[in-house]
């Protein structure tokens, strides 16, 4: 898969993020739960410096659980504080402000001894397209101010948020690279909604999703599209599927591009379950 979408609004916005780095305290950087490492920006990381962090995770209630506990750890061995996150729930909204205040501390305490007004802590949320920046920022702030949607690409430019108490933030478009990694990532991030699906080869990401989960979460994929053989190859997992499904074209063919929709769009609404498609590495 030859994926490169880099519109040139994501240029510009890697170049102004840049320049805006110096007018902030820290930085928050959302991925997506289910793909936590595929979900993050390298280029975004270059930009930060040394900017205190704090990574969500969010869509956490879309993810295996057991799996995100173990990206917090493996994060925080590498000194990152990572949050699970649910934006829309508001589950985790309030973690994510203390330890953003815990990180600011030193700033605060400095500006008070110096006698100077206290200002709010001035937050840049940053992450790649459909990560939930926009719901997060609402949920900080307890009102909707950011535009939010099911798809990726709806902020365009970056603005101040202000919540009207400690934090104030700055929404930023989602930001993805100029050439993705391995097949997986940009499976990943394809699956998941990252990228528009008008410029991919959904029936590909459909069987190749479908045969991941076959082989990670055999029974929530069983229940969910009661396959009588898993042991197949994706392809075939798709048109068993789409068979049982009664995905038909007149003459009775299997519609494998409808079912490889409809599949997608159980995938990212969790109609199959919890499920994770990234591990974090295994401890030598």
């Amino acid at each position: 898969m030859d994926i490169n979408w880099f519109p040139g609004h994501m240029a510009k916005t890697l170049r102004e993020l840049k320049d805006k780095m110096k007018l902030v305290d820290l930085v928050i950087e959302t991925c997506d739960a289910r793909i936590p490492e595929s979900s993050r920006n390298p280029e975004l990381h270059r930009l930060l410096g040394q900017k205190p962090q704090i990574l969500v995770l969010n869509k956490a209630d879309l993810a295996d659980p057991a799996v995100t506990s173990r990206w917090v750890s493996w994060y925080k061995q590498k000194g990152l504080t990572a949050i699970p996150c649910d934006s829309n729930r508001h589950t985790g909204l309030s973690e994510i402000s203390r330890t953003a205040i815990a990180l600011n501390q030193h700033k605060t305490d400095l500006a008070l001894t110096k006698g100077r007004i206290f200002r709010p802590i001035r937050i840049l949320v940053v992450g790649i397209p459909n990560t939930g920046k926009s719901s997060l920022i609402n949920g900080l702030c307890g009102r909707k101010l950011a535009r939010t949607s099911d798809k990726p690409g709806v902020t365009r430019q970056i603005s101040w948020v202000r919540s009207g108490g400690q934090l104030e933030l700055m929404d930023s478009p989602g930001v993805l690279w100029p050439r993705f990694g391995d097949d997986f990532g940009k499976l990943h991030l394809a699956a998941t909604g990252a990228i528009r699906d008008d410029i991919l080869p959904v029936e590909e990401i459909a069987a190749q999703t479908m045969a991941q989960l076959a082989a990670g979460y055999p029974a929530l994929l069983q229940d969910r599209y009661h396959l009588e053989d898993m042991n197949q190859t994706p392809e075939a997992l798709v048109e068993q599927a789409a068979r049982l499904r009664g995905c038909l074209l007149p003459g009775g063919k299997l519609d494998i591009l409808r079912f490889s929709i409809l599949f997608l769009d159980d995938l990212r609404g969790g109609k199959i379950g919890r499920i994770s498609l990234e591990q974090p590495p295994t401890p030598n």
